[in-house]
C-alpha cells in the first residue's frame, strides 16, 4: 500500500536558485494489489514523487507510508520492500545478464539466487541471452532486464517508470502481460507512463498530476466525470430537427446531431435508451443501432491537464 498526506518537494529557494515546487500537497491512497497509473507531462513531478516514495530523496514536507513503513523514519525497510524501474536501466554493460541479476539478488538478500535469476530471465524472454554482456542488448532487452532486476526479490510494491518505453509491439505486450500477472499476485504497482492506452488497459485507478494532483478515479468513472455519458443513436437519416425532438425529454442533458447520428447526454442510459428508441420509432425515424460513445483516456487527460483544476 501507498499513502501520502501533504507530500511535497521543493528544490532551491535560496539566493543561487529560486524555489521550484516539484510536488505540492500530494494526498494519495493506493490500496494493496492496485495498479495505479500516475499520469502527467514531462516535468510534472512524477519521477520526483517516485524517488521520495522509494526513500531515495527526502520530502520537504508532509508524510508518506509505503508497505506500512514511514518515509523518513523507516527508509531502510522501504528500500528493501520495493522494486523500482527507472527511466534509465543502468546495468553493468560488461557483465552478462545473468551476473547482473545475481549481483542485485545478493544485495537484496535473495536466498535462491540462481533460481530467481532463471525464473525472471525466462519470464521476460531473456534466458537464451543470459550469458551475453548487457551492453550488447538492444534498448528493449535492457528494459526487460531492468524489470527483472526490479522484481527479483519479489517486493510487495513496484514502481515502474515507463516500463514499455522503447520496446517493439511484441516486447511491449510481453511486459504488459507480465504486469497483469504481477497484479494477480496481489502486488501494488505504481505505473508512470505516457502511453495512455496502456494505462487504460492496466490500471485500476489513475491519477492525473501536474505538480498537484488534479483528479484520481477509475478510467471509466473519470470519463463520465469529465464528459458525462454520451449515447449515439445511429439513424438512417438524421437532421437538425431532431434537436427539437430531444428537448421533449427532461432527462436529456445535451443533444447534438452529427454525422448521421443523434448524440444525447444521459445520466441513466440503461433506463432511458428504450424510451428514446420507442419515441424515435413512433416519430417515423429509422434507428440502425444504439451505442455509448467511449471517449479515449487521451481526451480525458488533455481536458484535465488543460483545465488544471484539482478535484
Amino acid at each position: 500500500m501507498i499513502r501520502t498526506e501533504g507530500f511535497s518537494k521543493t528544490f532551491g529557494g535560496n539566493k543561487k536558485q529560486p524555489a521550484i515546487h516539484a510536488v505540492q500537497d500530494l494526498d494519495l491512497d493506493i490500496q494493496q494489489g492496485e495498479v495505479f497509473g500516475f499520469l502527467g507531462p514531462n516535468g510534472a513531478g512524477k519521477t520526483t514523487t517516485v524517488r521520495m516514495l522509494c526513500a531515495l530523496i527526502g520530502p520537504t514536507s508532509g508524510r508518506a507510508w509505503v508497505n506500512n513503513y514511514e518515509v523518513g523514519r523507516q527508509n531502510q525497510q522501504i528500500r528493501a520492500s520495493v522494486g523500482i524501474l527507472t527511466e534509465q536501466p543502468g546495468m553493468y554493460d560488461r557483465l552478462s545478464a545473468e551476473k547482473n541479476l545475481a549481483i542485485y539478488a545478493k544485495l537484496y538478500g535473495v536466498t535462491d539466487v540462481s533460481g530467481q535469476v532463471e525464473k525472471y530471465l525466462r519470464m521476460l524472454g531473456l534466458w537464451e541471452r543470459r550469458k551475453d554482456p548487457a551492453g550488447s542488448f538492444s534498448k528493449g532487452m535492457k528494459q526487460k532486464l531492468a524489470i527483472a532486476r526490479a522484481i527479483l526479490h519479489e517486493p510487495a510494491t513496484l514502481f515502474l517508470d515507463e516500463p514499455t518505453a522503447g520496446l517493439d509491439p511484441e516486447a511491449a505486450k510481453l511486459v504488459r502481460d507480465f504486469i497483469e500477472d504481477l497484479k494477480t499476485e496481489g502486488r501494488t504497482i505504481l505505473l508512470c507512463t505516457h502511453n495512455l492506452d496502456e494505462a487504460d488497459r492496466l490500471c485500476d485507478k489513475i491519477g492525473v498530476f501536474k505538480q498537484r494532483l488534479i483528479k484520481v478515479d477509475t478510467p471509466n468513472r473519470m470519463r463520465t466525470a469529465v464528459f458525462g455519458r454520451i449515447i449515439e443513436f445511429r439513424l438512417k437519416k438524421a437532421d437538425p430537427t431532431l434537436l427539437d425532438f430531444a428537448k421533449r425529454f427532461p432527462f436529456v442533458k445535451t443533444a447534438e446531431v452529427k454525422g448521421g447520428a443523434l448524440l444525447l447526454g444521459l445520466d441513466q442510459p440503461d433506463d432511458m435508451n428504450p424510451v428514446i428508441v420507442k419515441a424515435l420509432v413512433e416519430a417515423g425515424v429509422e434507428v440502425q443501432f444504439v451505442t455509448e460513445v467511449r471517449h479515449s483516456l487521451e481526451e480525458v487527460y488533455f481536458s484535465l491537464i488543460n483545465n488544471g483544476v484539482a478535484a
